[in-house]
Parts: structure tokens; C-alpha cells; sequence
């Protein structure tokens, strides 16, 4: 079940992201720009793409554990647990590390 708190918290900080689309996922909602999804609620937890070899430091960090679906881990994603993006600041940070790695913030990544 997707925490629709944090859904309705995602939603108003994405707003301001010209070319976000949100979609229906296993499980939670996801958020893409230019078809690379870069984050996403689902159950308790914020999931959000850091990349593959970022992904061993960013679980260093506290509140952050590996992203699995179905067992098995992600390469490129996290978990936050809500502790994690408690404040909005917080949140709004853990969305920014999403979309600066699809691009989202002018960078030109693959």
C-alpha cells in the first residue's frame, strides 16, 4: 500500500519540474522525466536512482537500505525509509540526487 502522505508530498515538490510524469507501478507510483524513471513511493518507503555506482556509498548513509522488487536488488536504486525525508528539505534533496541523474537538472547524462 503506498503511503499516500508522501505521495501528495512528492507530487507538490515535483510540480515545479516541467516534464514529470507520474505513473502507476508494482506496488507504489513512480516518477519519470524523458521516460527514465528517477524515483518513486512505494509502501513506506521513498525509491529513488542514485545509479549503480553510487548505490554502496548512498546505503553508508543513515535511513537508506538497497532497493529490492521481488527479492531481488535494484542496481541503480535506494530505499529511504520515512525517517529519512521526514522534513521537506530532506525530501526535496532525495528528489533532486533522482532527477539529477536522469538529467533533470540540466546535466547531460546517458
Amino acid at each position: 500500500m503506498t503511503d499516500e502522505a508522501t505521495l501528495e508530498r512528492v507530487r507538490r515538490l515535483l510540480g515545479r519540474h516541467e516534464g514529470v510524469v507520474e505513473k502507476r507501478m508494482v506496488g507504489g507510483r513512480s516518477f519519470s522525466l524523458r521516460d527514465r524513471m528517477f524515483c518513486g513511493v512505494i509502501g513506506g518507503g521513498l525509491m529513488v536512482r542514485v545509479g549503480a555506482e553510487a548505490v554502496d556509498d548512498v546505503v553508508a548513509e543513515a535511513h537508506v537500505t538497497r532497493m529490492r522488487l521481488g527479492g531481488r536488488p535494484l542496481a541503480a536504486f535506494v530505499l529511504v525509509d520515512p525517517a529519512g525525508y521526514a522534513a521537506d528539505a530532506a525530501l526535496e534533496s532525495w528528489l533532486a540526487r533522482g532527477l539529477s541523474f536522469v538529467g533533470g537538472d540540466g546535466s547531460a547524462r546517458p
